[in-house]
């Protein structure tokens, strides 16, 4: 049948802390995987901390691909992500393994689900130009609103701080008239592959508690250093990787802006919003197989749950079901 012609796929997103990297390395063992990193972030070498990156130990042996392929100042697109994906997606296909996307960048995620198109839009450099100067002199609030004005639903899913894709979204109206919300609606939205999609949520609270322990484990592991390091060599504030949650705050604190204690709790503040973005975008994803993890104490249940609908998703392939015989 046509359907099983395509390569396998699983997928598994959620928001910021709420326990991929743990769930993931616990399915990659049984279910064979390679995985690869959805997160736009975790590409940049020299950014650990801030990123919550995984580390070799946690890697636990299991091959991971996307990670720390570009030095901060290279301006990663999602059209590079989907491109790099699809290649690894058949590499590890035939290497007899299942791939595996772990991840919680919505749009770059999607983006290689359902094969988005990309090249259709081109650039208006001078707009661009015009666009970043804007956010300079007005801030980036400011711009933000501008965004609000021609296309609210790309500036609900976009942080102010992310310059360069809210200024990538006004320069799509600028060019076509058409909100990128609405042309990234009109996708086909027919996946290339046979997916497992599986999405983890918890408590709302709950998550937030969690977002509030891991900034204070990553302040404790030196995220200030992290950052004085990057700006050490020479990484401008300005550049997207330095706009990320995490490094923003803390170059706002190091040049002044903010004493300690408020840019923690912008910190705190902003990555719960983003937190609650994510599932927002995650929301209209269609084929998600959502498992609640509340009860995060009762990992082995959580486990079980999402071990039996990547089985009852991929039971054809026995080879991946049949490495887990207990």
């Amino acid at each position: 049948m046509k359907e099983q012609t395509k390569p396998n796929l699983l997928v598994l997103i959620g928001p910021t802390a709420v326990g991929k990297t743990k769930m993931s390395i616990e399915l990659a063992k049984t279910f064979g995987c390679e995985i690869i990193s959805g997160d736009s972030m975790q590409v940049y070498r020299g950014m650990d901390i801030g990123t919550a990156k995984i580390s070799k130990d946690e890697m636990d042996g299991i091959p991971h691909h996307l990670i720390d392929i570009h030095e901060p100042d290279y301006p990663y697109s999602v059209a590079e992500f989907q491109e790099q994906s699809g290649r690894l997606i058949t590499d590890i296909t035939n290497r007899g393994r299942l791939p595996f996307i772990v991840g919680g960048t919505g749009l770059y995620i999607e983006s290689v689900c359902y094969g988005f198109q990309f090249s259709e839009t081109g650039a208006d450099e001078d707009f661009r130009q015009e666009q970043f100067k804007y956010a300079e002199v007005h801030g980036a609030e400011a711009l933000h609103h501008k965004l609000e004005e021609v296309d609210p639903q790309s500036a609900t899913r976009l942080h102010p701080n992310d310059l360069r894709r809210v200024v990538r979204a006004l320069e799509v109206f600028h060019l076509t008239g058409s909100p990128l919300s609405a042309q990234l609606a009109s996708q086909k939205k027919e996946s290339p592959y046979h997916l497992c999609l599986v999405g983890l949520t918890m408590d709302r609270q709950m998550l937030y508690n969690r977002i509030e322990e891991r900034i204070d484990l990553m302040l404790h592991q030196g995220l200030v250093e992290e950052v004085t390091k990057l700006m050490d060599k020479g990484y401008a504030p300005g550049l997207v990787s330095m706009q990320g949650l995490g490094y923003k705050e803390i170059v706002s604190y190091l040049q002044g802006a903010y004493s300690y204690e408020e840019a923690v709790e912008l910190l705190k503040r902003d990555t719960r919003r983003f937190a609650k973005r994510q599932l927002s975008w995650f929301r209209h994803m269609k084929d998600i197989e959502w498992v609640d993890v509340t009860d995060s104490q009762n990992f082995s249940a959580n486990y079980e749950k999402i071990h039996g609908i990547i089985a009852g998703k991929f039971l054809s392939n026995l080879e991946y079901t049949s490495k887990q015989s207990k």
